[in-house]
């Protein structure tokens, strides 16, 4: 830091290092992510060269997200909610305003693996931290007694199921590079913490979300990197496993069963459960989609909206409120109506096309972007806080990455030089 005054390899190492910091804290903290990434900025404007930044902001990956955060602050000009509802509901979209500066970085910078090693090590802490809290439940940081903190160390299931997926699939990448190599030891290490990821899911707590996006993402990999006879066999072993471990865990036989039962008690008594309260969001969003077509009814609107929409008690399902419809798209089109929409899908679009290469750095990319657009079709992945920065930090060094590799920059690899 003392040297980064006179030299501009300091500056760029500090930088580097900020983001490790702000990767190794997502699994723990929000506070920490907030102001790690506020530092970064600054320290990154110690080393912005303003052409080629505002050049690279011309690339439909960097204007796309700018796009949207501008959509949402023009749309509190049309909104009937509070000025405080407008300015709550743009904030979680302004993160996405980091992408640009994420992708300028990290097509400079060579040590952008560091990033996702700093996370994939703060994960496997968090699994340690997870079934110590199984061992003794008083460990946990969540309210004593409280059901949903069972495992559960810091944060909640939701997250911490997104973190092991994302570690599971993406270590699947190098494992299978290194057994092609003949690097056994490093690859049964690998296979050893991301076996921990999918115990830790099977016997401690997994998300039903999480259940859903998993096969997809192992499924995209084998099309991408296995032969047809290989992906035979281990969807045989995959089916096999997952029925003894369902048939061994009382904790996945109890999240599978809640799928059916939810929808049950939602639709024969109108009790809110999980599914049924999604359900009853997702149809009176379309309905309020159905009333602004266009450009929605304005930022902040959706709770207002739900207020007058609701009937009955709070206790039923129909009467419940809620500010988020717990699906990325209808959030977007309730909002700020096709706009949004097209604008939403365009930027997933780019950013998947960015990762159609070859590498790690474009296959956790790839990764990043499938899990937020499956995940966020029983979420709003994108503007929650943990699963928003997941996608804004994964997404912005892979990019950057892909980017240097495909200007020659570094081997297309990814690998971290210092």
């Amino acid at each position: 830091m003392a040297s980064a005054r006179h030299n501009p390899s300091a500056r760029m190492l500090n930088v580097d290092l900020i983001a490790v910091l702000v990767a190794v804290l997502l699994p723990w903290s929000t506070s920490g992510v907030g102001i790690g990434m506020l530092v970064w900025i600054a320290a990154l404007a110690a080393t912005l060269e303003l052409r080629p930044f505002l050049r690279s902001l011309q690339r439909p990956i960097c204007a796309l997200p700018i796009v949207l955060v501008a959509l949402a602050a023009l749309g509190t000009l049309w909104s009937d909610a509070s000025w405080g509802a407008r300015l709550y509901a743009l904030s979680p979209a302004t993160k996405l305003l980091f992408l640009p500066f994420l992708f300028y970085h990290f097509e400079r910078s060579t040590r952008g693996m560091w990033v996702f090693v700093a996370f994939l090590a703060s994960c496997t802490l968090l699994t340690v931290a997870s079934w110590m809290v199984v061992i003794d439940p008083s460990l946990s940081l969540k309210a004593p007694g409280d059901p949903a903190g069972y495992g559960i160390f810091v944060k909640n299931y939701i997250d911490q199921s997104q973190e092991f997926v994302l570690c599971t699939v993406v270590l699947a990448f190098p494992i299978i590079t290194l057994l092609r190599d003949g690097k056994m030891r490093q690859a049964l290490l690998l296979t050893a913490v991301a076996a921990n990821f999918v115990l830790n899911m099977a016997f401690v707590v997994v998300s039903r979300t999480a259940l859903v996006t998993l096969p997809i993402m192992l499924a995209v990999f084998a099309m991408a990197h296995l032969k047809w006879r290989t992906n035979v066999l281990l969807s045989v072993t995959a089916v096999v496993l997952g029925a003894l471990a369902w048939t061994l865990s009382p904790q996945l036989q109890a999240t599978t069963d809640r799928f059916v039962r939810d929808y049950r008690i939602y639709k024969e008594f109108n009790q809110p459960t999980s599914i049924g309260l999604r359900l009853e969001f997702w149809e009176k969003s379309l309905r309020f989609f159905a009333e602004a077509p266009v450009i929605g009814h304005g930022t902040g609107s959706t709770r207002g909206l739900f207020e007058a929409a609701a009937t009955g008690p709070a206790v039923l399902a129909q009467g419940h409120v809620i500010g988020n419809p717990h699906n990325q798209t209808l959030n977007v089109a309730v909002q700020w109506g096709t706009i949004g929409i097209v604008i939403l899908y365009a930027m997933w679009f780019s950013h998947f096309a960015l990762f159609r290469g070859e590498g790690l750095a474009a296959w956790i990319g790839l990764m990043v972007v499938l899990q937020n657009v499956f995940s966020s079709l029983f979420n709003s992945h994108l503007f929650d806080f943990h699963e928003g920065w997941m996608y804004v930090l994964g997404v912005g060094v892979a990019g950057g990455m892909v980017l240097r590799a495909k200007s020659g920059g570094e081997e297309p690899s990814g690998t971290a030089r210092s």
